[in-house]
Protein backbone atom coordinates (compact mmCIF):
# COMPACT_ATOMS: atom_id res chain seq x y z
CA UNK A 1 0.00 0.00 0.00
CA UNK A 2 1.37 3.41 -0.54
CA UNK A 3 0.16 6.63 -0.07
CA UNK A 4 0.34 9.87 -2.09
CA UNK A 5 0.36 12.76 -0.50
CA UNK A 6 2.18 16.38 -0.92
CA UNK A 7 1.77 18.67 2.33
CA UNK A 8 1.49 20.95 -0.54
CA UNK A 9 -2.14 20.46 -0.14
CA UNK A 10 -2.21 22.11 3.20
CA UNK A 11 -1.13 25.51 2.34
CA UNK A 12 -4.57 27.10 1.73
CA UNK A 13 -7.86 27.84 3.42
CA UNK A 14 -10.81 29.39 3.73
CA UNK A 15 -11.13 30.19 7.46
CA UNK A 16 -14.67 28.16 8.84
CA UNK A 17 -14.65 26.09 5.30
CA UNK A 18 -15.61 22.60 6.48
CA UNK A 19 -12.81 21.29 3.28
CA UNK A 20 -10.18 22.14 5.83
CA UNK A 21 -6.26 21.48 5.84
CA UNK A 22 -6.96 19.84 9.24
CA UNK A 23 -8.74 17.04 8.05
CA UNK A 24 -6.35 15.77 5.66
CA UNK A 25 -3.17 16.64 7.78
CA UNK A 26 -4.73 14.57 10.62
CA UNK A 27 -5.51 11.36 8.83
CA UNK A 28 -1.67 11.75 7.38
CA UNK A 29 -0.23 11.87 11.02
CA UNK A 30 -2.03 8.99 12.05
CA UNK A 31 -1.04 6.85 8.78
CA UNK A 32 2.48 7.70 9.39
CA UNK A 33 2.37 6.71 12.97
CA UNK A 34 1.19 3.57 11.68
CA UNK A 35 3.87 2.91 9.18
CA UNK A 36 2.27 3.41 5.99
CA UNK A 37 4.79 4.34 2.62
CA UNK A 38 4.38 7.76 1.03
CA UNK A 39 4.75 8.93 -2.28
CA UNK A 40 5.10 12.39 -3.33
CA UNK A 41 2.69 13.50 -6.35
CA UNK A 42 3.52 15.70 -9.23
CA UNK A 43 0.78 18.17 -10.50
CA UNK A 44 -1.34 16.82 -13.77
CA UNK A 45 -0.85 18.92 -16.99
CA UNK A 46 -3.34 21.18 -18.79
CA UNK A 47 -3.64 18.17 -21.20
CA UNK A 48 -4.43 15.80 -18.47
CA UNK A 49 -7.44 18.32 -17.10
CA UNK A 50 -8.41 18.39 -21.14
CA UNK A 51 -9.64 14.74 -20.85
CA UNK A 52 -12.14 15.42 -18.87
CA UNK A 53 -12.85 19.58 -18.32
CA UNK A 54 -13.27 21.88 -21.69
CA UNK A 55 -10.62 24.11 -22.59
CA UNK A 56 -12.55 27.25 -21.27
CA UNK A 57 -13.87 25.78 -17.85
CA UNK A 58 -9.79 24.86 -17.27
CA UNK A 59 -9.15 28.69 -17.96
CA UNK A 60 -11.94 30.27 -15.85
CA UNK A 61 -9.80 28.45 -12.78
CA UNK A 62 -6.49 29.52 -14.09
CA UNK A 63 -7.43 33.01 -14.43
CA UNK A 64 -9.67 32.94 -11.36
CA UNK A 65 -12.46 34.69 -13.15
CA UNK A 66 -15.31 32.50 -11.14
CA UNK A 67 -17.36 32.72 -8.05
CA UNK A 68 -18.78 29.95 -6.41
CA UNK A 69 -20.90 29.18 -3.14
CA UNK A 70 -18.49 26.00 -2.05
CA UNK A 71 -15.53 25.95 -3.83
CA UNK A 72 -14.00 29.64 -2.85
CA UNK A 73 -11.68 31.57 -5.15
CA UNK A 74 -8.55 30.99 -3.67
CA UNK A 75 -4.80 32.01 -4.52
CA UNK A 76 -3.23 29.68 -6.28
CA UNK A 77 -6.22 27.15 -6.22
CA UNK A 78 -5.86 26.03 -9.63
CA UNK A 79 -2.10 24.92 -8.81
CA UNK A 80 -3.75 22.77 -5.87
CA UNK A 81 -6.14 21.36 -8.14
CA UNK A 82 -3.37 20.68 -10.57
CA UNK A 83 -1.42 18.73 -7.78
CA UNK A 84 -5.09 16.55 -6.31
CA UNK A 85 -5.62 15.68 -9.62
CA UNK A 86 -1.54 14.94 -9.99
CA UNK A 87 -1.99 12.51 -6.89
CA UNK A 88 -5.27 10.83 -8.20
CA UNK A 89 -3.37 9.83 -11.57
CA UNK A 90 0.12 9.08 -9.18
CA UNK A 91 -2.40 6.78 -7.29
CA UNK A 92 -3.31 5.00 -10.87
CA UNK A 93 -0.15 4.55 -11.86
CA UNK A 94 1.19 2.53 -9.09
CA UNK A 95 -2.17 0.57 -8.90
CA UNK A 96 -1.23 -0.34 -12.80
CA UNK A 97 2.04 -1.35 -11.83
CA UNK A 98 0.27 -3.69 -8.83
CA UNK A 99 0.40 -1.71 -5.75
CA UNK A 100 -2.81 -0.93 -3.87
CA UNK A 101 -2.66 3.13 -3.81
CA UNK A 102 -4.50 5.87 -1.65
CA UNK A 103 -4.10 9.51 -2.79
CA UNK A 104 -4.42 11.75 0.46
CA UNK A 105 -5.15 15.13 -1.52
CA UNK A 106 -7.22 18.07 -1.17
CA UNK A 107 -8.97 19.44 -3.09
CA UNK A 108 -11.66 16.45 -3.91
CA UNK A 109 -13.22 16.40 -7.05
CA UNK A 110 -16.20 13.75 -7.80
CA UNK A 111 -18.61 16.76 -8.04
CA UNK A 112 -16.92 18.97 -10.56
CA UNK A 113 -18.17 18.59 -14.06
CA UNK A 114 -16.79 19.00 -17.96
CA UNK A 115 -17.92 22.74 -17.61
CA UNK A 116 -17.75 23.01 -13.76
CA UNK A 117 -21.26 22.54 -12.37
CA UNK A 118 -23.19 19.26 -13.13
CA UNK A 119 -26.20 18.02 -14.16
CA UNK A 120 -27.67 21.05 -12.96
CA UNK A 121 -26.05 21.21 -9.37
CA UNK A 122 -26.27 24.46 -7.23
CA UNK A 123 -22.40 24.79 -6.81
CA UNK A 124 -19.24 23.04 -7.22
CA UNK A 125 -19.50 21.34 -3.98
CA UNK A 126 -15.31 22.37 -2.42
CA UNK A 127 -14.27 20.76 -6.15
CA UNK A 128 -12.23 22.35 -8.87
CA UNK A 129 -11.38 19.27 -11.11
CA UNK A 130 -12.31 15.80 -10.94
CA UNK A 131 -9.19 14.00 -9.69
CA UNK A 132 -10.74 10.43 -10.28
CA UNK A 133 -12.01 11.55 -13.56
CA UNK A 134 -8.88 12.53 -15.20
CA UNK A 135 -7.31 9.21 -13.72
CA UNK A 136 -9.43 7.09 -14.54
CA UNK A 137 -9.87 8.27 -18.48
CA UNK A 138 -6.39 8.72 -18.77
CA UNK A 139 -5.46 4.56 -17.47
CA UNK A 140 -7.58 4.49 -20.59
CA UNK A 141 -4.23 4.66 -22.64
CA UNK A 142 -3.23 1.21 -21.27
CA UNK A 143 -5.89 -0.45 -20.23
CA UNK A 144 -9.50 -1.16 -21.80
CA UNK A 145 -12.12 -0.88 -19.26
CA UNK A 146 -12.59 0.93 -16.05
CA UNK A 147 -15.14 1.20 -13.28
CA UNK A 148 -15.55 3.48 -10.64
CA UNK A 149 -16.74 3.47 -7.45
CA UNK A 150 -18.32 6.10 -5.53
CA UNK A 151 -18.27 5.64 -1.77
CA UNK A 152 -18.76 9.38 -0.89
CA UNK A 153 -22.06 10.52 1.12
CA UNK A 154 -23.16 12.76 -1.83
CA UNK A 155 -23.85 11.55 -5.50
CA UNK A 156 -20.81 12.23 -7.61
CA UNK A 157 -22.60 14.11 -10.37
CA UNK A 158 -19.76 15.39 -11.77
CA UNK A 159 -17.95 12.25 -12.42
CA UNK A 160 -21.35 10.69 -14.10
CA UNK A 161 -21.93 13.40 -16.26
CA UNK A 162 -18.01 13.34 -17.53
CA UNK A 163 -18.46 9.31 -18.42
CA UNK A 164 -21.87 9.08 -19.00
CA UNK A 165 -22.09 7.23 -22.75
CA UNK A 166 -18.16 5.29 -22.46
CA UNK A 167 -18.67 2.18 -22.83
CA UNK A 168 -15.10 1.43 -21.18
CA UNK A 169 -16.38 2.80 -18.03
CA UNK A 170 -18.81 1.50 -15.53
CA UNK A 171 -19.56 4.33 -13.18
CA UNK A 172 -21.49 2.83 -9.93
CA UNK A 173 -22.56 5.49 -6.46
CA UNK A 174 -24.02 4.99 -3.74
CA UNK A 175 -25.03 8.07 -2.02
CA UNK A 176 -27.46 9.80 0.08
CA UNK A 177 -30.66 11.00 -1.89
CA UNK A 178 -33.33 13.46 -1.48
CA UNK A 179 -33.25 17.24 0.02
CA UNK A 180 -29.13 16.86 -0.21
CA UNK A 181 -26.83 18.57 -2.30
CA UNK A 182 -26.24 18.27 -4.98
CA UNK A 183 -29.60 16.60 -5.54
CA UNK A 184 -28.87 14.26 -8.33
CA UNK A 185 -28.19 10.49 -8.57
CA UNK A 186 -32.12 9.18 -8.07
CA UNK A 187 -32.24 6.87 -10.62
CA UNK A 188 -29.13 5.07 -13.16
CA UNK A 189 -28.87 5.46 -16.81
CA UNK A 190 -26.75 3.47 -19.41
CA UNK A 191 -22.82 2.80 -17.64
CA UNK A 192 -24.00 5.19 -14.74
CA UNK A 193 -25.59 2.89 -12.10
CA UNK A 194 -26.96 4.97 -9.10
CA UNK A 195 -27.75 3.32 -4.79
CA UNK A 196 -29.77 6.22 -3.71
CA UNK A 197 -30.21 5.79 -0.20
CA UNK A 198 -32.84 7.57 2.05
CA UNK A 199 -31.50 9.95 5.03
CA UNK A 200 -32.64 6.88 7.64
CA UNK A 201 -31.10 3.98 6.22
CA UNK A 202 -29.02 1.90 8.17
CA UNK A 203 -25.48 0.21 8.17
CA UNK A 204 -27.16 -2.93 6.72
CA UNK A 205 -29.31 -1.37 4.35
CA UNK A 206 -25.65 0.17 3.37
CA UNK A 207 -23.70 -3.23 3.15
CA UNK A 208 -26.87 -4.45 1.17
CA UNK A 209 -25.97 -1.84 -1.62
CA UNK A 210 -22.56 -2.08 -1.58
CA UNK A 211 -23.31 -6.19 -2.24
CA UNK A 212 -25.02 -5.50 -5.38
CA UNK A 213 -22.91 -2.57 -6.27
CA UNK A 214 -19.61 -5.30 -6.12
CA UNK A 215 -21.59 -7.87 -8.45
CA UNK A 216 -22.25 -5.38 -10.92
CA UNK A 217 -18.33 -4.13 -10.89
CA UNK A 218 -17.51 -7.64 -11.44
CA UNK A 219 -19.69 -8.30 -14.57
CA UNK A 220 -18.24 -5.65 -16.32
CA UNK A 221 -14.46 -7.30 -15.57
CA UNK A 222 -12.91 -3.64 -15.43
CA UNK A 223 -9.18 -4.04 -15.37
CA UNK A 224 -8.85 -1.17 -13.16
CA UNK A 225 -10.79 -0.12 -9.98
CA UNK A 226 -11.21 3.88 -8.98
CA UNK A 227 -12.70 4.32 -5.83
CA UNK A 228 -13.54 7.97 -4.99
CA UNK A 229 -13.00 7.21 -1.57
CA UNK A 230 -15.40 9.78 0.71
CA UNK A 231 -15.87 9.03 4.46
CA UNK A 232 -18.70 11.13 5.00
CA UNK A 233 -20.75 8.52 5.00
CA UNK A 234 -19.78 8.10 8.58
CA UNK A 235 -22.90 8.14 11.40
CA UNK A 236 -21.34 11.10 13.01
CA UNK A 237 -20.29 13.30 10.29
CA UNK A 238 -21.42 17.08 10.35
CA UNK A 239 -22.24 17.61 6.68
CA UNK A 240 -24.09 14.51 6.10
CA UNK A 241 -24.22 10.77 8.23
CA UNK A 242 -25.05 7.96 6.55
CA UNK A 243 -25.13 5.68 9.69
CA UNK A 244 -21.94 3.42 9.19
CA UNK A 245 -19.73 2.98 12.42
CA UNK A 246 -15.89 3.24 12.01
CA UNK A 247 -15.91 -0.49 11.90
CA UNK A 248 -18.06 -0.84 8.68
CA UNK A 249 -14.72 1.06 6.78
CA UNK A 250 -12.89 -2.16 7.15
CA UNK A 251 -15.40 -4.05 5.92
CA UNK A 252 -16.04 -2.22 3.06
CA UNK A 253 -12.31 -1.96 1.84
CA UNK A 254 -12.18 -6.34 2.31
CA UNK A 255 -14.86 -6.35 0.16
CA UNK A 256 -13.29 -4.56 -2.43
CA UNK A 257 -10.07 -6.11 -2.15
CA UNK A 258 -11.93 -9.77 -2.71
CA UNK A 259 -12.64 -9.04 -6.50
CA UNK A 260 -8.79 -9.12 -6.84
CA UNK A 261 -8.65 -5.76 -9.31
CA UNK A 262 -6.17 -3.89 -9.35
CA UNK A 263 -7.07 -0.82 -7.06
CA UNK A 264 -6.75 2.76 -6.38
CA UNK A 265 -8.61 5.22 -4.26
CA UNK A 266 -8.75 8.72 -3.87
CA UNK A 267 -10.35 11.03 -1.06
CA UNK A 268 -13.38 12.99 -1.59
CA UNK A 269 -15.36 14.38 1.53
CA UNK A 270 -15.55 13.63 5.05
CA UNK A 271 -15.37 16.18 8.03
CA UNK A 272 -15.72 14.31 11.15
CA UNK A 273 -12.56 13.98 13.91
CA UNK A 274 -12.98 10.37 13.72
CA UNK A 275 -12.10 10.18 9.66
CA UNK A 276 -9.03 9.19 10.27
CA UNK A 277 -9.65 5.73 11.54
CA UNK A 278 -12.54 5.67 9.09
CA UNK A 279 -9.57 6.04 6.50
CA UNK A 280 -6.99 3.58 8.47
CA UNK A 281 -10.05 1.00 8.31
CA UNK A 282 -10.64 1.64 4.90
CA UNK A 283 -6.81 0.93 4.46
CA UNK A 284 -6.08 -1.96 6.02
CA UNK A 285 -9.18 -3.82 4.48
CA UNK A 286 -7.74 -2.50 0.92
CA UNK A 287 -4.90 -4.56 1.98
CA UNK A 288 -6.71 -7.48 2.96
CA UNK A 289 -6.37 -7.52 6.62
Amino acid sequence: MRIVYSDKCLRYREFGHPESPERVYNAYRLLVRVGFDFVEPEPCSEGDLRLVHDLRYIERIKSGRFLDSDSPNLPGIYNYARLSAGGAIKAMELALEGEVAFSLMRPPGHHAGRNGRALGASSLGFCYFNNVAVASVKALGSVDRVAILDIDCHHGNGTEEIVYGNPRILFISLHKFGFIYPGTGGESRGNCINYPLSHNATEDDYMEALHSALRRVEEFKPELLAISAGFDTYRLDPLCGLGLSKEAYLKIGRLISRLNVETFAVLEGGYSRDMPECIHNFLRGLEGK
